[in-house]
This record gives structure tokens, sequence and C-alpha cells, in this order.
């Protein structure tokens, strides 16, 4: 076999596992950054629903909640975004588990408002630039 054709399917084979691993981790950040989500959520509308005047609380809460995790954490806890977060948890806690959110995810990619493209990352409006600045939750 001529080496040309032989490096041409050396590389066809390592390309081919790359993409897939790619994808495999791709489907295991998703999964993690919505469960992660999902609990951030459950946690502010908590700590909401132990406020006294809850509509001021909830404000001010994600105000300096928003604040703290920028400054620990980098970008991609805006208001807007830990608005989202609360809001996926409150639509999903009430009519699915988390496991069917994960399993309709699986069959889906948008599921949730999830959007990948090169250089970035969405959930549910959640937007991220680097995955290096993803909270995990293990």
């Amino acid at each position: 076999m001529p080496d040309d054709l032989q490096n041409k399917i050396i590389f066809q084979q390592v390309a081919e596992l790359l993409q897939n691993a790619r994808q495999q981790v791709l489907r295991t950040v998703n999964s993690t950054m919505t469960i992660t989500y999902f609990e951030i959520g459950r946690i502010i509308v908590e700590e909401e629903q132990n406020g006294k005047d809850r509509a001021e609380y909830g404000k001010q809460l994600l105000k300096d909640l928003s604040k703290q995790l920028t400054k620990e954490f980098g970008r991609g806890f805006s208001i807007d975004n830990l608005e989202n977060m609360r809001k996926l948890f409150l639509t999903f806690s009430k009519s699915e588990t988390l496991s069917r959110i994960l399993e309709i995810q699986k069959k889906t990619v948008s599921a949730c408002g999830i959007q990948i493209s090169k250089n970035a990352v969405s959930v549910c409006g959640i937007k991220k630039s680097r995955l290096s600045n993803f909270v995990f939750l293990f």
C-alpha cells in the first residue's frame, strides 16, 4: 500500500476518533451544566421563599450573588443568567424530574435551549464562551 494512502487512512481513523471524543465531551458538559444550573436555580428559589419581602429580597439576592460569583468564577453569572437558572428550576421541578430533562437532552441538542457553536455553549439562555469558566458539581 502506498505511503500516501496509508497516511490518509490513519488520518481518517484518528480524525474520526477525535470527532467522536469531542462530541462525547460536549454531551457530558451539557449534562453537567444542566444539572449545575438546575441546582443553582433550586438554591435561589429556596432562599427567595425564605425571604420576607420576596420581590425586593429576590432582586437584592440575585444582585449580590451575581457580583460574588462573577468575582470568584468570572463571566457567566449576570443577573439575567441567574434568573434563567431560576426559571430552569421552576419550569422543570414541578413537571419533570431532572433525569427526564437529561433524557430529552440526549434526544435533541436543542433541549432546554442548549446551543453549541465552535466557540461558545449556551444552556437555557446562559452563554459561556470558554469551558474553563463553567461551574461543575461532582
